[in-house]
């Protein structure tokens, strides 16, 4: 399954499936003030800025999945509910630790909502482990927001 780097011409796509995606995850977990903020404008606005650091798989404005790097964190990694099950989300994970791996990274990590355990599940299954809980300062259009989340790390391979 081939993972590329996010298109700019797709960033409409990108919104529509993140917010999608986020909402099928997330929705039911979330304070209804952050639902709420979540719109597809919101997940534009934030795309526009990490473009550069995100990775997608499926067709050229179809994208399947997307998945974006922060520093030393997998930042966001969300698939289309309808690729769920078919290989979209571990490639963009090994690809995403690959990207941090080569940036010298070597104790990766990443936030997981508390309750999302079908996320957590997938996590654990790649190798990464609950290190804890935290708050989470998530980025809003109205200034950022708390959310309680749990913190997965992984070990990089140093890349030779």
């Amino acid at each position: 399954m081939q993972v590329r780097p996010a298109d700019p011409a797709e960033i409409d796509q990108l919104a529509q499936l993140w917010h999608d995606a986020w909402h099928h995850a997330h929705a039911h977990l979330a304070p209804p003030e952050l639902v709420r903020l979540r719109t597809v404008a919101s997940f534009r606005d934030r795309l526009a800025l990490m473009l550069a650091d995100v990775c997608v798989v499926g067709p050229a404005g179809a994208p399947l999945g997307l998945c974006a790097l922060k520093g030393d964190e997998l930042y966001q990694l969300f698939v289309s509910p309808k690729a769920h099950g078919t290989g979209v989300a571990a490639a963009l994970i090994a690809d995403a630790e690959e990207r941090l791996a080569a940036r010298g990274v070597q104790l990766a990590w990443l936030a997981c909502a508390i309750g999302n355990t079908r996320a957590e599940r997938f996590y654990e299954k790649s190798g990464w482990r609950k290190a804890g809980t935290f708050v989470m300062m998530s980025e809003t259009s109205n200034g950022p927001f708390p959310v309680d989340q749990s913190r997965f790390e992984k070990r990089l391979a140093p890349m030779a």
